[in-house]
């Protein structure tokens, strides 16, 4: 009888991750609304001295969602600087949509094997590749309720998140009466 393994088996991987990336594809689009709502003239509003400011608060979130993807592929990571940062809350949304969907795909493609890869993440975690697409969706939550809050301060509308907001009610279904 061979000892019992603890790693996660090539099934279970390759599910988990499609269910993440089903998941994380509908988070992507709550994450853009709230960023496309920080109003560019007020991009640089914090809620304190200490606080980050509403832009880089959406540049965080953005770039940090993308250099996940990219180190769970890369079976590394490398949270270097990009090149090509956006200018503009528009250029900022459609930057993180586009590089987004590239980075996905990344994670699409890989195998059960590199999915099962344990990386370092700078001396805090080594686990399987796959795990960390959890942690990345924890932070990008994280991040994005906190950006969220700066928006009325801002003078800014609270898109839907998890169901209807004060500025966004949810609106019950239409009805087709015969």
């Amino acid at each position: 009888m061979s000892a019992p393994s603890h790693a996660p088996s090539p099934e279970f991987v390759l599910t988990y991750r499609a269910m993440m990336l089903d998941g994380l594809s509908r988070e992507v689009d709550k994450t853009k609304n709230v960023i496309a709502a920080v109003p560019d003239a007020k991009r640089d509003y914090r809620h304190d001295p200490n606080g980050r400011t509403a832009w880089d608060l959406a540049w965080h979130l953005a770039s940090s969602d993308v250099h996940f993807l990219d180190g769970i592929a890369d079976l590394k990571f490398n949270m270097t600087p990009t090149d090509d940062k956006p200018k503009t809350i528009a250029e900022l949304v459609e930057w993180y949509d586009r590089n987004m969907a590239r980075a996905a795909g990344r994670v699409r493609a890989m195998s059960a094997e590199q999915l099962s890869t344990p990386i370092e993440f700078f001396g805090v975690f080594n686990l399987p590749a796959v795990f960390y697409l959890q942690f990345m969706n924890n932070h990008s939550i994280h991040h994005r309720g906190e950006l969220a809050t700066y928006l009325r301060p801002m003078g800014s509308k609270v898109p839907q998140i998890y169901g209807g907001s004060f500025d966004e009610p949810l609106q019950p279904p239409a009805t087709n009466a015969a």
